[in-house]
This record gives structure tokens, sequence and C-alpha cells, in this order.
């Protein structure tokens, strides 16, 4: 398996393999408090029933999982491709009796999920396709999962516009590493990866055109919200309709 992993997944698995000891609180610190804002936000257009069943993709250490189960009291399987990152989601679950009756981890790639077609009422992603090879590609993947009529709810970290621009580059690429440094060297690296990894994402990838791979990936009334200044963005849709 390992020999058919592409440098950028390869990658990505030995960075977030670093990180998980310190990844939730740093996430949030090294955001300025935005990171857990853009997740509840992601978490509320999903719109779960308390017997829904949702799909977290990219699940990490299961902040997302654990806010869908609080807000919709549904049932959850996290997915994400880090065994670290799942032992850390683990931990959390063992400590609270509610998660562990709602929540399933499993480890897995978003490429080619180990479920059925329409298994999930609903589906959320965090972080991922700056990850994946071909995003257009796996959209079509997590599109398969969900059943018609179910929302894919999705978190990504976006690009600034005007002024703020140049503001968010000098923080990305100076102030984000030299802080990541004060805890350790994976966060160092991960802080010196991050800004050239959206722009460059972004550069392939512009918001018009993941709308339009959402479309084409059979997700409709696809709404997109840019969020602190356009460091973030929510994009969601429903499964099926236009």
């Amino acid at each position: 398996m390992e020999a058919d992993r592409s440098e950028r997944k390869q990658h990505a698995l030995d960075m977030f393999g670093q990180l998980p000891a310190h990844y939730d609180e740093l996430g949030a610190l090294l955001s300025f408090g935005q990171d857990p804002r853009w997740r509840r936000a992601a978490v509320a257009a999903v719109r779960a029933a308390p017997e829904d069943r949702v799909l977290d993709v990219a699940c990490g250490t299961g902040l997302v999982s654990r806010a869908l189960i609080r807000r919709w009291s549904c049932r959850v399987v996290g997915l994400d491709q880090s065994a670290p990152m799942l032992d850390r989601a683990r931990a959390a679950v063992a400590a609270d009796p509610r998660l562990a009756e709602r929540l399933e981890l499993v480890e897995g790639e978003a490429e080619r999920l180990p479920f059925a077609d329409a298994e999930f009422d609903h589906l959320t992603f965090t972080y991922l396709l700056r990850y994946v090879d071909d995003p257009a590609a796996t959209l079509r993947e997590l599109a398969r999962v969900v059943k018609p009529g179910g929302r894919v709810s999705s978190l990504e970290f976006c690009l600034p516009r005007g002024i703020w621009l140049p503001a968010w580059r000098l923080y990305t690429r100076i102030g984000l590493p030299l802080l990541g440094r004060l805890d350790s060297s994976g966060w160092y690296a991960a802080g010196r990866f991050l800004g050239p990894s959206i722009e460059g994402f972004y550069r392939e990838w512009p918001l018009r055109r993941q709308v339009e791979a959402w479309h084409a990936a059979g997700i409709g009334d696809v709404r997109v919200r840019r969020m602190s200044l356009g460091g973030g963005v929510v994009i969601w849709g429903t499964v099926g309709r236009p």
C-alpha cells in the first residue's frame, strides 16, 4: 500500500503523524480562535436529525465528529488515514460514554471509501482537498456514499482578498512557522508548509472551480461562506439537487 501512495499523500501522513499531541489546542491558538468557529459553521450546515448517520471524512482527532453528536445527537462514523490522529480521537471517545455510543472511528482513505453507495444520510470533510491528488474524483467518491437529499458540508482554509492578503502572507510565511517552532519541530514544519500549500491549491482550484466540481459530483444547491476576512471557507450542498 505504501508503494502506491503519492508524494502528496505520504507528506500529509508524515506531517500529521507528528502533530496529534497538540493538534486541537494549537490549531485553535494559531488561528486566533477562528478554527473552532469555522468548524461550528460547517457542523451547523449539516442539519442532521437524531436518527441520521453522518460520515465525517478526514476526521483527524475527532473535533467535527464530536461536535456533530453534541449539536445534532446523530450517529457518526469518523474516517481518517492517519492512525496517530485516530488514536487521539479514540482517547476522547473513551472519556465520554455518550460519544462512545454514537461515534465509530475507521482508518481509511477519502479517495477509496470502504462504504456502500448511499450508506450515509450526510457527510462532512475538513481540510481534505489540498491533500488528495484529484479533488474532483474525491468529491465524486464522497457524494457516492450519501443518500439523495443528504447534505455535504466542508471546511477549508481560504485566501483573504484585498489589503488582508499581504498580512495573511506575512503571518503564514513568518509568524506561523516561528510560533510553531516554540512547540515542536513538527509544528514548525507544518507552519512552513501551510501558506504555500493554500496558495498553490487556490491557483489550481479557485472557489469557482471548486463549486463546479461539487456540481459535477452530483452535489447541488451549493453555498459558499467565506469567514474571518476570507481566511476560512465553509462550502455545503445537497446530493442529487440541481
